[in-house]
């Protein structure tokens, strides 16, 4: 035999990543990005108070982080207004997502998202064998009725929803999410991803009590607490599925010096309003960038802008293809009409500048 047995549900599936690392471009066209805005990183950094937590707690990497991350979780609880069993800490987002797939979908079992939403969820449900169901964008927004009904007509287990919303950086009222939530199928739960609702209008985050058993809500240090690289979420759910992961979670997976620092730019909250505040300059500087080129551009209420190329997706393809080749890293969206934008993040003004430089000599290029 030359090769182990893999599962037929391994061998169906493609092998392929939901995203290519700017790393992996760097390596293929043999030079650094001149500005990189494609990951929605926080270029601006994590607290310095977090910095120097990681930095003295580097000493004792010799042990295994807390594996229920007890300090941590007391905090965001405090700061969450819910009891510290509704809260999880997992390794990103992105760990969570995989780790709530696990926990909830089998083969066949039906799951709703947006067509063109976060692929790293589908990829996680495609992994265990999850049937996506998918509804188009309304209007550059995720549409949250055409969500319930859909979930309705297959039997959904989960449905995904992102506010704000990535790629597009559109956003709904949390109040309008709540009043949803009445119109959820039975034994339906819905998956809140919060990622940048730090950046976003007060009234974007949906009040939902932490008990709740038809929500989870995940949210990151990645975004707006700068830490993409550690690899920290956490999730706020009924206390009973937040036990359940307990089943199926990698209980080592935390590192200790990423709780340590975690907890630490969590108590910084003038690092986070300072950040709030940095990030609205670059989003106003995307804008005019992109109207002094003729293009428009979508309302944010996260780190980065969607940006209309004014054609099709080939075009906007042939847009980013242009900036990649003149060292300006961007990426955009996968699905159509959304496809018609690129997506840039926050950079600082000398990013912004190579931006400013590269797009008009893209946009030529693309028009040919």
């Amino acid at each position: 035999m030359d090769t182990p047995r893999y599962t037929d549900l391994v061998q169906s599936l493609p092998a392929n990543v939901p995203f290519v690392g700017p790393e992996e471009q760097e390596r293929a066209r043999g030079a650094p990005f001149a500005a990189r805005l494609g990951a929605n990183e926080n270029i601006f950094g994590p607290s310095p108070s977090a910095i120097a937590a990681m930095c003295a707690e580097a000493e004792n990497v010799w042990k295994y982080g807390d594996p229920t991350s007890h300090d941590l979780r007391v905090a965001l609880a405090d700061r969450m207004g819910v009891a510290t069993e509704s809260i999880l800490v997992g390794e990103g987002i992105d760990g969570l997502l995989g780790n709530l797939v696990r926990l909830l979908i089998a083969p066949g079992d039906a799951v709703v998202t947006s067509d063109g939403a976060y692929p790293t969820f589908n990829y996680h449900v495609a992994g265990f064998g999850g049937v996506l169901h998918k509804v188009p964008y309304r209007d550059d927004h995720e549409d949250l009725t055409a969500l319930m009904i859909r979930a309705h007509e297959v039997g959904a287990k989960l449905i995904y929803l992102a506010n704000p919303d990535n790629p597009m950086g559109t956003w709904h009222k949390g109040a309008d999410i709540v009043a949803a939530l009445d119109r959820l199928p039975e034994g339906c739960l819905l998956l809140l991803d919060e990622a940048y609702v730090e950046f976003a209008p007060e009234d974007t985050a949906a009040p939902v009590a932490g008990n709740d058993p038809r929500v989870i809500r995940m949210r990151t240090f990645s975004k707006a607490y700068g830490m993409a690289g550690a690899r920290i979420g956490y999730a706020i759910g009924a206390p009973d599925l937040i036990r359940s992961f307990d089943k199926i979670r990698n209980h080592f997976g935390m590192n200790r010096m990423a709780q340590v620092g975690a907890l630490a730019a969590l108590n910084d909250t003038a690092w986070l309003a300072d950040i709030q505040a940095k990030v609205a300059d670059p989003r106003n500087s995307i804008a005019r960038i992109a109207a002094e080129n003729g293009l428009t551009s979508l309302p944010s209420a996260t780190n980065f802008v969607a940006v209309d190329c004014g054609r099709d997706g080939d075009f906007a393809r042939a847009v980013l293809g242009a900036l990649v080749a003149r060292g300006v890293f961007v990426r955009m969206p996968f699905v159509a009409p959304q496809d018609r934008c690129i997506r840039i993040s926050c950079g600082r003004p000398e990013d912004l500048a190579v931006l400013a430089e590269a797009l008009p000599q893209a946009l030529a290029e693309a028009r040919g």
